[in-house]
């Protein structure tokens, strides 16, 4: 199981407020899981990544994201701890690895970027060999060579890449961003199907422009649990109590801070809500979070009883589910358009 953390807030956070000082951080995560259900790879030590957007836009620096990534395990890092203390950023993604596709480089660490784009994933594609050179036809000559790497995901996101209608954009509409998500999504599917692929396919994708974030979480079928993904928001994220214990705050009825995460980064359950599964996040760049269904034909309505009953035991084999929490306070689907 890959894990993923986004963070997006009004102000720019510390990054080692996000990756190295809560007790529940996703780099602890990554070899101290609490609520781990992963026996198959129980640790992420296949690399990390963590990309960061300026605070503010400098021009000789331009707007395009910067990158740091490393093959040895997270937590064994000096130089993430000494970064994360001296770095801040209003829009932060990072991701810990377990090798499900590709190999142990530096070039299949995510997240990756393409001009001002981020782009990350946990999941895997079914079988991808069987389909990865009609993918690969599908990008265009100008994008093909950004894939360095020999994942999946990398070429997922050069597919999305290839459904914007300007892929160097300086900015990006969020339901642009979204727009390009589902027809990657769609174009994946179709492979999948002509290619006779029945394995279920596990595709939380999350994009971003540094402005707007778009982050899915989707799964090929209609009766199993896609990979976890949760969010929390509030006015503040910070410790409550020493050795690294934190949690989201709500002062006022703005929201200054949204995290979306693979698996929750505190223990306190009124912090955190699950997404559901077939259905995309939307951050737009006012900050309202948006939950959209994704509507095709492995979607099941929120009415249908069988939506609340999906069998775990897939995501949970491939170490790809963490428990489910309390989930009492349900984010009201937005089902129209941005």
């Amino acid at each position: 199981m890959c894990r993923f953390v986004i963070y997006k807030g009004t102000a720019p956070v510390q990054l080692s407020h996000l990756l190295t000082r809560p007790c529940h951080s996703i780099i602890n995560q990554a070899f101290d899981s609490r609520l781990r259900l992963d026996h198959r790879r129980p640790i992420n030590g296949d690399g990390f990544g963590v990309g960061w957007y300026d605070s503010v836009y400098d021009e000789e620096l331009g707007s395009q994201p910067c990158i740091f990534t490393s093959v040895t395990p997270a937590w064994n890092n000096v130089n993430l701890v000494r970064l994360a203390e001296k770095i801040k950023s209003p829009l932060v993604f990072a991701h810990v690895r377990a090798t499900t596709a590709g190999t142990l480089s530096l070039d299949n660490c995510h997240p990756w970027s393409y001009g001002k784009l981020m782009f990350m994933h946990n999941g895997g594609i079914a079988e991808f060999p069987k389909i990865k050179r009609q993918l690969q036809m599908a990008v265009p000559d100008e994008l093909f060579n950004m894939v360095t790497g020999n994942t999946d995901s990398q070429w997922a996101f050069a597919l999305l890449l290839s459904k914007l209608p300007d892929p160097q954009a300086r900015s990006f509409a969020p339901a642009v961003l979204q727009k390009a998500m589902v027809e990657t999504i769609a174009h994946i599917n179709k492979l999948l199907s002509e290619h006779d692929i029945t394995e279920p396919s596990l595709m939380n994708f999350c994009v971003t422009d540094g402005e707007s974030v778009v982050a899915t979480r989707y799964i090929t079928s209609r009766t199993e649990e896609a990979a976890s993904l949760w969010f929390s928001s509030g006015s503040t994220f910070s410790e409550y109590a020493a050795g690294g214990h934190y949690k989201m705050s709500k002062t006022d009825k703005r929201e200054n801070i949204i995290m979306v995460a693979s698996e929750p980064l505190t223990f306190e359950k009124a912090d955190w809500m699950e997404i559901r599964t077939n259905h995309m996040v939307v951050i737009t760049p006012k900050m309202n979070l948006l939950q959209i269904p994704i509507i095709d034909k492995y979607y099941v309505p929120q009415s249908d009883p069988a939506a609340l009953n999906r069998n775990t035991e897939f995501a949970a084999a491939k170490g790809f589910l963490s428990p489910r929490r309390d989930v009492s306070r349900p984010l009201e689907s937005i089902e129209n358009r941005l």
